[in-house]
C-alpha cells in the first residue's frame, strides 16, 4: 500500500496560501489540506481549495475537515463535481460534524440533538446526486423530487469521514470511503479501523484499505505550552507527547507506529508560526518525503 504525506494549515492567513503552495508545488508534497475555522485568520476551505486547485498541476488538496451539517448538501455536491471536473483525482473532501470550536457551532444550524442524523441524511444526499442523473430524497431534515446537479466527473471523489467516538465509526463504516483520524494513539487508531471494517462488512460495503489516515500535529523544539494545554482539555487521558512527536527523528518513528497500526495517509500539522513554513518545508522534503512508498 501506498504511504502518502501531505501538509495541513490551521490558521494560516490568506497572504500566506500563495506562497505555501508554490513550495509545495515546487517540491512535489502530495497533498494540502486547509482546515475550518471560521473565526481564526484562515482562508474558507472550499474556497482555499478551489484557489489552490488553479495554481498547481499535481497538489491534491483536502478539508481537514469540512463541517457537513448546517450546509446545503445539494449545493456542497454540486462544489465537489465541478472541482473534480476541473482538477480530476486531486480533489479530497474529508467531512465531519461540527466545528472544533464550540463558540462556531451556531454558524452551522442544525435541530437540537440532530447533528448527527443531519450529518446521515446529508451525506447520503451528496453521495447520490454525484453518482445519479436525479435524486428525489424525502427524509427528516431534507426533502425535494428529481433535482441533479448535471454533469459530474468520471470517478466521484472518495468523502472520507472524521470522528472517534463508537457512533463515528459506525458511520465510517456505513457511509465514508475512509476515515480521517486525528488525537488517537496507535492503539486506538488500529481499534478504530477494527470497528469501522466491522461496521462496513454489517452494511455489506467494503473500505479499501489504504483508505485510513492521521492528521498529526508534530513540534520541533519542544511541545508549546498552548498546544499541550489544548491537547488535555480534548484528551485529559492521553499524554500530550504522544500525540504530537517533536523534532523529525520521532516523527518518522511515529509514523512507523501509525503505519504498523494500519494507517497509509498522514496529514502533518506543524505548530510553526507562519514565518517558519520555508524551513519547515526544506527539512519535510528531506525527512518525510523519503518515508513515503
Amino acid at each position: 500500500m501506498k504511504i502518502r504525506i501531505g501538509v495541513g494549515t490551521g490558521s494560516l492567513p490568506a497572504g500566506a496560501l500563495e506562497r505555501l503552495v508554490s513550495r509545495l508545488e515546487e517540491l512535489d508534497v502530495d497533498s494540502l489540506w486547509l482546515s475550518e475555522q471560521l473565526s481564526a485568520r484562515s482562508v474558507d476551505p472550499m474556497a482555499g481549495l478551489a484557489w489552490a486547485l488553479a495554481r498547481t498541476e499535481r497538489l491534491k488538496v483536502g478539508t481537514g475537515v469540512v463541517v457537513l451539517p448546517g450546509r446545503n448538501p445539494v449545493l456542497f455536491a454540486k462544489e465537489l463535481a465541478t472541482l473534480a471536473l476541473l482538477a480530476p483525482r486531486r480533489v479530497l473532501p474529508a467531512v465531519g460534524l461540527g466545528p472544533a470550536r464550540a463558540s462556531e457551532r451556531g454558524a452551522f444550524p442544525v435541530p437540537p440533538g440532530r447533528r448527527g442524523a443531519v450529518f446521515d441524511e446529508a451525506l447520503t444526499v451528496v453521495r447520490r446526486l454525484l453518482s445519479e442523473p436525479t435524486v428525489s430524497f424525502h427524509g427528516d431534515h431534507f426533502s425535494f423530487d428529481d433535482i441533479g446537479i448535471g454533469e459530474w466527473p468520471e470517478r466521484r471523489p472518495d468523502i472520507w469521514l472524521g470522528g472517534a467516538v463508537p457512533a463515528a465509526l459506525e458511520r465510517v463504516g456505513r457511509f465514508g470511503d475512509g476515515w480521517l483520524a486525528s488525537r488517537q494513539t496507535p492503539a486506538e487508531t488500529a481499534a478504530g479501523i477494527v470497528s469501522i471494517n466491522a461496521a462496513a462488512e454489517r452494511a455489506g460495503r467494503e473500505i479499501e484499505p489504504d483508505h485510513f489516515g492521521l492528521s498529526l500535529p508534530v513540534a520541533f523544539g519542544s511541545l508549546p505550552d498552548g498546544t499541550a494545554a489544548a491537547l488535555r482539555a480534548r484528551r485529559p487521558d492521553v499524554d500530550p507527547a504522544e500525540l504530537v512527536p517533536v523534532g523529525w527523528p520521532a516523527i518518522a518513528a511515529t509514523i512507523e507506529r501509525y503505519v504498523e497500526a494500519g494507517v497509509t495517509k498522514f496529514v502533518l500539522y506543524p505548530v510553526i508560526t507562519p514565518e517558519e513554513w520555508d524551513t519547515f518545508l526544506d527539512a519535510f522534503a528531506e525527512h518525510a518525503k523519503p518515508l513515503e512508498t
